[in-house]
């Protein structure tokens, strides 16, 4: 079935589950693409066994090139008819070459010359490089379709819970970054801030059996059991646990909650995915915080690496409220071949435009029918946390508020650089993720392909934004106004102004200013989510 939906999610991290190599782990906050080389072409030009001619494509809609899969699934639902790894890999190229965005950038390879379908589909991306020189495409990937329907549905197979990387090769360093409720580690007390110290006997700092590190921090099947060792944030000794791996439910919107700075009311609540369960959970939040009457808004957007971009719509329209209604969130270009009609629905190509009322997503944890009105706060201001892996449909919230001319304050880092998306679409089981189009806001601006930066200046241009560089936090919960970040946020709206390297910050910090810095007070690193495989955009 072609979705409906269409994504711009991050990839985080490009690994299997049972693959993360921490003695060489090569980490993007979010992304990774294929190899994908002009090199792989091979010199010849028809191949009579495969079928194969350079430069003509057959049209990969009809069901005689669609789900004509090796391993033809037998379920309800579907329509597979059989055939082998060379009809899939002819699917991939005709896919690719009518949808993918710089599709004259695509090597023609022979179907029939590469035995995998993965392997063939990581060749179908362009190798040129953004204007900064990094790799233009770094969301190129493909995922089991359960467990990509599973994750958008908000569940998962793990622990619940998201490590961050601070060293992937020795002397090593994982903190956890947060959990999920009602999961193994949550159950386990693995908080934000916790130290793995060893699984199943391999120490994290200098084991060299990476397999047993992978396996125990990422379990590829439910059930599994593993022996943990961690010292708990401001702990002294270490404590030893097992923990179950189990299907997990994720809560992407936590922890709202309000504070009073200098008189003036200020609603917090972390966003970590715009997943399907999100649009409840936000319109819950925003009802809360507009019942309180807060004057300011923190959203903190630190882990949200993208999702639906119907929900960042959503969210937009909730913060800026009638000034946004009806206007461009996001416009969609899509590859030369597609001006007047998208790609996958042949539907008319119009702005995605702010979202005044919900879109009535079907995960069963969203009770929220399509239609409903959507609370807003009318806000012409708001405060978003970032890092590195602030991507994707969280980019596009922060370009289309920009583009309505609401002023985003960016507490953090530079955001990942994604403004592009993606029709995800399923072929013989496996979802496959191409870039199809980049988005632009009202204003005609998408030139962010490198991020947005926070700058702690009025003269801006391209991709700055106002806003105050501020490193991670791991010694405080998300929440907390004693956090980093959301403690320079909090500044901000008293103040106007970035703290200084020795401000406490303005005085809603409880320790004293002289106190040495705990040593999670400001890191660098990635926080990754590998129970996905590999995480859309």
């Amino acid at each position: 079935m072609i979705s409906e939906q269409y994504k711009k999610g991050c990839l985080g991290l490009r690994i299997k589950k049972a693959s993360l190599v921490i003695v060489t782990i090569i980490l993007t906050a979010c992304g990774g693409g294929g190899s994908g080389g002009n090199s792989s072409v091979p010199p010849v030009t028809v191949d009579p066994g495969s079928g194969w001619v350079a430069g003509q494509y057959d049209d990969w809609r009809p069901n005689t090139m669609r789900n004509v899969c090796a391993n033809p699934r037998t379920t309800d639902g579907y329509s597979d008819s059989s055939g082998s790894v060379t009809d899939e890999n002819f699917w991939i190229r005709s896919y690719s070459n009518d949808t993918y965005l710089w599709y004259s950038e695509l090597p023609d390879v022979d179907p029939g010359t590469v035995d995998n379908t993965e392997e063939y589909f990581d060749l179908m991306i362009t190798d040129g490089l953004s204007p900064s020189g990094n790799s233009k495409d770094q969301f190129h990937y493909s995922q089991n379709t359960e467990e990509y329907n599973q994750y958008y549905s908000g569940v998962s197979a793990g622990y619940g819970v998201r490590f961050f990387i601070i060293a992937s090769s020795p002397p090593r360093k994982i903190i956890v970054g947060y959990n999920e409720p009602n999961s193994p580690a949550s159950e386990s007390s693995l908080s934000r801030g916790a130290e793995i110290i060893s699984i199943d006997g391999e120490a994290i700092v200098d084991s060299n059996n990476v397999d047993a590190l992978n396996a125990g921090l990422f379990p590829a099947a439910l059930g599994e059991t593993h022996t943990f060792v961690v010292r708990d944030l401001n702990a002294t000794e270490d404590r030893t646990f097992t923990m179950v791996s189990a299907e997990t439910t994720s809560v992407p919107v936590k922890n709202t909650t309000t504070f009073n700075v200098a008189g003036t009311k200020v609603g917090y609540f972390t966003f970590n995915s715009h997943i399907k369960p999100a649009e409840t959970q936000l319109i819950n939040a925003i009802s809360q915080l507009k019942a309180s009457n807060v004057e300011e808004l923190v959203i903190d957007l630190r882990y949200n690496g993208g999702g639906y971009l119907t929900i960042a719509a959503e969210l937009a329209y909730m913060v800026a409220g009638v000034m946004s209604e009806g206007r461009v969130f996001d416009e969609l270009t899509f590859n030369d071949k597609y001006t007047e009609r998208d790609p996958i629905n042949n539907n008319i190509i119009d702005p995605a435009r702010f979202e005044s009322t919900a879109a009535g997503f079907d995960a069963p944890s969203n009770p929220t029918p399509a239609g409903t009105v959507l609370p807003a706060l009318g806000f012409s201001r708001v405060f978003v946390l970032s890092s590195g892996g602030t991507a994707s449909a969280s980019e596009a919230f922060i370009n289309g508020l920009r583009g309505v001319d609401v002023d985003v304050i960016l507490i953090g880092e530079a955001t990942r650089g994604k403004p592009y998306g993606w029709y995800a679409l399923d072929n013989c089981g496996t979802t496959y993720s191409t870039i199809q189009f980049k988005g632009s806001n009202e204003k005609g601006f998408g030139d962010y392909s490198d991020g947005f930066f926070p700058v702690a200046s009025a003269d801006l241009s391209g991709a700055e934004i106002t806003g105050c560089e501020v490193a991670d936090d791991l010694s405080h919960a998300l929440g907390d106004a004693n956090e980093g970040r959301l403690a320079a946020a909090l500044g901000f709206i008293e103040t106007g102004a970035c703290p200084s390297v020795t401000a406490s910050a303005f005085g809603l910090i409880t320790k004293s200013p002289t106190d040495a810095p705990h040593p999670l007070s400001a890191v660098s690193g990635k926080l990754i989510q590998p129970d996905l495989g590999t995480v859309v955009r």
